[in-house]
């Protein structure tokens, strides 16, 4: 039983990291040409890191929605009259503060505000503390698992 539950875990671990890793690119290239340029040396929202951070990662949402509801965790549950979307993005928003915080310490307690250290503190720390709480949130209050059924075939 627990190494059928390993195994499940791990397979939907495995999946949920795919999808994050396409929708961490996205975000990450849309990031670093708002604040960075592309190839310029400063983008149109370089005095503004946070905003741009966020614009980035709204558009990873969608991408990280997509590839979760239909491939990651298709086997769950749609929670809700919204399939899960409005629990995915309250889950995604509660933990885009992780990797914000990241970043507003690096640029704003630390004055570090060059493109290594923006995506070494937001999309490494905190990338890394925030997937760890996606991925319990996501299982645990966006896609649940499917209620099991007993030989009467009623939900236990």
């Amino acid at each position: 039983m627990a190494s059928r539950r390993l195994q499940r875990i791990s397979g939907e671990g495995a999946r949920f990291l795919v999808v994050g890793a396409l929708a961490t690119l996205v975000s990450l290239v849309l990031f670093n040409v708002l604040v960075h340029g592309a190839g310029m040396g400063v983008g149109a929202m370089n005095s503004w890191p946070l905003p741009a951070f966020i614009l980035a990662n709204l558009v990873g949402m969608v991408v990280s929605y997509r590839g979760s509801r239909s491939w990651a965790f298709r086997h769950r549950t749609e929670v809700g009259p919204t399939g899960g979307r409005v629990g995915f993005l309250v889950v995604n928003l509660v933990s885009l503060v992780i990797p914000l915080t990241c970043l507003t310490i690096s640029r704003y307690a630390l004055g570090l505000d060059g493109a290594l250290a923006d995506n070494v503190a937001a999309n490494v720390v905190g990338l890394g503390l925030g997937t760890v709480f996606r991925f319990w949130a996501s299982r645990r209050y966006v896609f649940r698992r499917r209620p099991r059924r007993s030989r009467a075939g009623a939900a236990v």
